[in-house]
């Protein structure tokens, strides 16, 4: 099992899906990752030799933000939405959603269970 950026590739995927468990890898960072490996998408993860797995974990190293330095990003971008005060970050503190969705129905993922509005 390869073990890039800490974390385990899951076994038996294609290259292209499993590079993608990694947090700030999608599928298109994904193949422009096997592309410079010269790796083939539908290679299995479980056929990578460990000269491949370094070679991916380097490539990864230098050109990407991956997992912990991603998700303190991503949560310092939205913190600092939140200080400035503008739409967004209202939106992020309240806990509704910010891109425009109607909330009137919907939006539970965002506003969580319904309460109870007229109880006696």
């Amino acid at each position: 099992m390869a073990r890039i950026a800490g974390i385990d590739l899951p076994r038996n995927k294609h290259m292209e899906i499993a590079l993608t468990y990694i947090h700030g890898i999608g599928r298109t960072s994904a193949r422009k990752i096997l592309d410079q490996v010269k790796l083939a998408y539908a290679i299995s993860s479980d056929d990578l030799t460990d000269q491949n797995v370094a070679e991916i974990r380097k490539v990864i190293e230098d050109e990407y933000s991956v997992e912990g330095d991603r998700r303190r990003e991503v949560g310092m971008d939205i913190k600092r939405l939140m200080d400035l005060g503008c739409y967004r970050g209202i939106r992020h503190r309240k806990g509704l959603p910010c891109r425009g969705q109607r909330t009137k129905t919907n939006a539970r993922t965002r506003k969580g269970p319904r309460r109870a509005a007229g109880r006696k």
